[in-house]
């Protein structure tokens, strides 16, 4: 009898190594997402230091003690959330979670190909690489440059916004403890959960919203110094009216959502 690709994926995703790589994953989101909101707080503070990103919390972890280790099963982790993610975009079906619809395979899909960038960089860092990364506003120039390039960073702006009221959204109704086995949870693990969890997607929605923002407000003024990414948006909220406390507000938030994946890593529905 022959066996077709979804099938064999799906047989993947019963394994144990598949659960404790894509576990892995979530621990490794928590930890960068953590030290975003320290290097935020930084920030916040008028402290130099690392940009408050996502690899600006790579080089972070690069700079410590057994850094190049500790880097190496970070990406080891992000390697694993990026194979969760994109075997839910394409089998659509994993054991404990069962079904995602097409609207969860079409995030699944934009938030594997994040992660498998983020994953990159984090290789890149530990064979010696000095860049970092892509910048938003060189992506920007290079799209506009595109036939009908104005609109799509417009469209791109518009996604992250989008994102970023889904996040909102699942803050605001809980609707991220249906994908936990929170029924595993003592009362106080649930509460805790329950609070970081709230916390910090909300935290993410203010900073996805910020960059859709700012990457549609680059494509009005045909400017792609406005296109920025999380570090950019956060620095040009800290020079806002409050900005110090604006800033400070969501770096809690962000550490709040990686404490919120730590934990998650324990109870995820895979």
């Amino acid at each position: 009898m022959k066996v077709s690709a979804a099938d064999s994926t799906r047989a993947i995703t019963a394994t144990g190594t598949f659960e404790r790589l894509a576990r892995a994953g979530y621990v490794a989101r928590g930890v960068i997402y953590v030290l975003m909101g320290i290097l935020a707080v930084q920030l916040a503070r008028g402290v130099g230091g690392e940009s408050p990103g996502q690899e600006g919390a790579m080089h972070l972890i690069a700079r410590q003690s057994f850094g190049r280790a500790l880097l190496v099963v970070v990406a080891i982790g992000l390697a694993g959330y990026t194979m969760l993610r994109m075997t839910q975009a394409f089998a659509g079906r994993t054991p404990e979670a069962g079904r995602h619809s097409a609207k969860d395979r079409v995030g699944a899909f934009g938030s594997g190909c994040a992660y498998g960038l983020f994953c990159a960089a984090a290789i890149g860092i530990l064979a010696g690489s000095t860049g970092s990364g892509t910048k938003p506003r060189a992506t920007t120039s290079d799209v506009f440059g595109w036939p009908g390039g104005r609109v799509l960073v417009a469209l791109a702006g518009l996604v992250f916004i989008g994102v970023a009221v889904y996040q909102a959204h699942l803050g605001t109704s809980r609707k991220f403890i249906k994908d936990s086995k929170s029924m595993y949870m003592t009362p106080r693990t649930l509460r805790l959960f329950t609070v970081v969890g709230v916390v910090g997607h909300l935290a993410r929605a203010i900073t996805f919203g910020l960059v859709g923002i700012f990457l549609v407000k680059s494509a009005v003024e045909y400017d792609a110094r406005q296109a920025v990414g999380i570090d950019g948006a956060l620095r040009r909220l800290s020079t806002q009216a409050y900005g110090t406390a604006a800033v400070t507000i969501v770096a809690c938030g962000l550490i709040a959502f990686g404490l919120y994946s730590v934990v998650d890593a324990r109870f995820r529905k895979i």
